[in-house]
C-alpha cells in the first residue's frame, strides 16, 4: 500500500505518531455577572486547567523524545494542541450593536489534540491528563469537570526493509537520482487504518509537498515535483506489478 502524503519527493514515510483528542468541560453556576461571587465562573475553573497544563503537562511532554525519525525535528517531542475553547454566551455578530449578557458562565469546553510518541501508551497518556484534573478537584473549591474522548489512533511504523519501501526506494534513487531519505510523519493518516483493520504491514505514504505547510492558507504542490512523484510512482508499479524497471 502507498498512501499519497505530503512529505517531500525524495522521502518516504515509515509511519506516524499516536493521536488522542478529548474534550474537557468545566462546570460553575450561572449569576447575574456584577454579583459573581452569588455564582461559580466556569471559564476560571478552566484557567486553573490551562495554568496546569503549562506548568506541569507541557514541561513533561517536552522531556520525552522518540527514535521514531519524525520529521520535523519540534515533532520528535509529544505535544499538545489546544484545538478550541467554548465559554459563556455566543460571540456577538460584527455587525451587532446589542450588549452582551451579564452572566456568570456555567460551563467552559476545550478540545486537546495530544501527539504521542511509539514510546509512550495510550493508557499513559490518557491517564496523565486525567490525573492532573483530579488533583484540580481534589486541591481547588467547588471544581467539577467531565473528560470525553473524541478519538484515539496508536502510533504505526513499518519495517524499513518491506517490499514496498526498498522497491520506492529504487525508484526515487532511479527517477531523480537522489539519496532516499527514511521519516514518519507528526500526524497520522490512512496508514492507521491499513495497520489496524487491514492488518497490512507492507505499508508507507509517499508524495511531493512540503510537510510543513500543512493546513496552511498557502499551502501548495510544486508542479516539478508533481511530475517527478508521478513517474516515481509509475517506476514503482513496474516493479510491483509486472517486474520491469
Amino acid at each position: 500500500m502507498i498512501i499519497p502524503e505530503p512529505l517531500g519527493v525524495d522521502q518516504i514515510c515509515l509511519g506516524h505518531r499516536g493521536g488522542w483528542w478529548a474534550e474537557i468541560e468545566t462546570f460553575g453556576e450561572i449569576a447575574h455577572g456584577c454579583m459573581p461571587f452569588l455564582g461559580d465562573c466556569a471559564v476560571r475553573h478552566m484557567g486553573a486547567v490551562l495554568d496546569k497544563f503549562e506548568d506541569t503537562l507541557y514541561p513533561a511532554m517536552a522531556s520525552r523524545h522518540t527514535d521514531m525519525p519524525v520529521i520535523p525535528e519540534g515533532a520528535r517531542q509529544s505535544t499538545m494542541n489546544i484545538n478550541s475553547i467554548h465559554g459563556g454566551q455566543n460571540e456577538q455578530a460584527e455587525d451587532s450593536t446589542a450588549l452582551p449578557s451579564h452572566c456568570v458562565p456555567d460551563s467552559c469546553r476545550i478540545v486537546i489534540d495530544r501527539r504521542y510518541l511509539a514510546e509512550e501508551n495510550y493508557k499513559s497518556v490518557s491517564g496523565e491528563v486525567k490525573d492532573l484534573l483530579e488533583g484540580l478537584r481534589v486541591t481547588r473549591p467547588n471544581f467539577e469537570y467531565e473528560m470525553r474522548e473524541l478519538n484515539h489512533v496508536a502510533p504505526s511504523m513499518t519495517d524499513k526493509e518491506a517490499p514496498v519501501v526498498q522497491t520506492v526506494a529504487r525508484s526515487i534513487e532511479a527517477v531523480m537520482g537522489k539519496k532516499v531519505r527514511y521519516v514518519a510523519s507528526p500526524g497520522t493518516y490512512d496508514q492507521k487504518h491499513i495497520d489496524r483493520i487491514g492488518k497490512l504491514k507492507n505499508c508507507i505514504a509517499y508524495g511531493p509537498g512540503i510537510l510543513e505547510l500543512a493546513h496552511k492558507p498557502d499551502e501548495y504542490v510544486g508542479v516539478e515535483d508533481m511530475l517527478d512523484s508521478a513517474k516515481v510512482m509509475a517506476h514503482s508499479l513496474a516493479q510491483l506489478l509486472i517486474g520491469e524497471v
